[in-house]
């Protein structure tokens, strides 16, 4: 982040990385909403909401390098060079991106590239997919009598397997994995075979704090089909661990493993 007290040329303008949150508009940062409002430029990714982008004022200039699987509308590299080529040419630039800027949205690379580049950068932080979609679907990612630490991964297919998530779920543990959609048999089985019981309660959090978010409950044996039966698309996350169960959710356990989840007010299913 550019110092207050530091000095640059004033004909560069500003790369300011705002957090979008994961969708719901009134989870903008009061900052953030007051820099969309008066941006002149603004470069967004595809899971940004139309209703953020509508805060935009008439005569913004909206460009979208949306990412979508196997394809790419800019490469990282490219996107990058965009917001450097932009500031360079005197133009401040908001670099808006869902969730948080630091938590898998390359927002590193992006302030490193700024930063070398002789660019100012300014961060502003937002409501990751993680805290708003959980706190939407009211499952507490620690609890004191369930879970006592919270870890973050990653789980698309690019090297999965290479990834060394042992002792990241179990008792006592909260495992929130991000991208994992596309590939929920294989993490299942990743899990499985590092040693987690087959009936650890999962839950799906798609489209997280939007008037469409579904929060969907089974088993970890079962995440893989249950992502295929109830049709899931992104954004979507993976919550696995003892806290699922207090979450408000539909339970599509089968009939088989209904038994590992008992009744309660906290946890009965919302249809």
């Amino acid at each position: 982040m550019t110092h207050p007290h530091e000095h640059h040329d004033r004909s560069i303008g500003t790369v300011w990385l705002v957090g979008a949150g994961p969708g719901d508009p009134d989870l903008l940062t009061v900052k953030a909403a007051r820099i969309i409002a008066r941006a002149a430029l603004i470069v967004h990714d595809g899971l940004v909401d139309d209703a953020i982008l509508a805060l935009a004022r008439p005569d913004a200039r909206l460009i979208s390098v949306a990412k979508k699987r196997a394809r790419h509308t800019l490469p990282q590299d490219d996107i990058n060079a965009l917001l450097i080529a932009e500031a360079r040419a005197g133009h401040d630039v908001v670099r808006l991106k869902g969730g948080d800027p630091f938590i898998f949205g390359r927002g590193g690379e992006e302030v490193d590239d700024c930063r070398a580049a002789g660019v100012p950068v300014e961060v502003i932080p937002g409501i990751s997919a993680a805290n708003g979609s959980a706190a939407a679907a009211q499952l507490p990612l620690t609890h004191r009598d369930l879970s006592s630490a919270v870890t973050f991964v990653a789980g698309q297919c690019k090297g999965l397997t290479e990834q060394d998530w042992s002792g990241l779920a179990g008792k006592g543990r909260t495992l929130v994995i991000y991208m994992g959609v596309a590939t929920g048999d294989a993490i299942a089985e990743k899990l499985i075979a590092d040693g987690l019981s087959p009936d650890t309660p999962v839950a799906v959090l798609e489209k997280g704090t939007r008037a469409d978010m579904r929060t969907l409950r089974t088993l970890l044996t079962d995440l893989g089909p249950m992502i295929a039966r109830e049709a899931v698309v992104s954004p979507a996350l993976i919550v696995i661990g003892d806290v699922v169960t207090r979450a408000r959710a539909t339970d599509c356990i089968p009939t088989l493993f209904a038994q590992h989840l008992e009744p309660t007010p906290s946890t009965e299913s919302l249809a």
